[in-house]
């Protein structure tokens, strides 16, 4: 199979935080899209964050986390665009500064290379949003044309409920064009 005889394909990098239980909200409306999808996740989301057998199965792939050793078959194609959400404040800061300690982050340097679209929903507290370090990373990472949104800090409105996540302002992102 030739890449114009699949889907488009999109890499989806999920962090350890608490919205990341609902991470097959974004897979979902991404199929809706037309996209088949892979999950690279942080291994520290591996530990619990969401359901990793609920996301084999509704991608149809391997979840990944470790790298591959060598000579084994890459498991997905080269991706057409790649979203990270959540995202949170470590993993901006180490992308920004271009560390490749696990495979998500090493994806992550790699793909901005590619030149294809990339989109972060950043799940990142109003206090770790206004650090500089983190305000300088999402200005480093916009210049390599990331696209961002709004960071999501889950505070409780006024009838105690937290906003909703929104998973497919991910996929609104990637088709924004500046």
């Amino acid at each position: 199979m030739t890449a114009s005889d699949r889907s488009p394909f999109l890499y989806v990098v999920v962090c350890a935080a608490g919205v990341a239980t609902d991470v097959g909200t974004l897979i979902t409306a991404a199929q809706e899209r037309g996209w088949e999808v892979g999950v690279i996740a942080t291994p520290l989301a591996m530990n619990g964050f969401f359901d990793t057998e609920a996301v084999r199965a509704q991608t149809g792939r391997p979840l990944r986390s470790a790298w591959r050793r060598p000579g084994e078959p890459r498991p997905f194609p080269a991706p057409d665009a790649l979203v990270v959400a959540p995202a949170t404040f470590n993993t901006v800061n180490k992308w920004a500064a271009g560390m490749a300690d696990t495979l998500a982050l090493g994806t992550l340097c790699e793909v901005a290379g590619l030149g294809v679209p990339m989109a972060v929903l950043p799940c990142v507290a109003d206090a770790l949003a206004a650090h500089p370090a983190y305000r300088e990373s999402v200005a480093r990472l916009r210049g390599m044309g990331v696209r961002f949104a709004d960071p999501y800090g889950g505070h409780a409105g006024e009838d105690g409920g937290r906003p909703r996540f929104g998973w497919e302002r991910a996929l609104d992102l990637l088709e924004d064009r500046p």
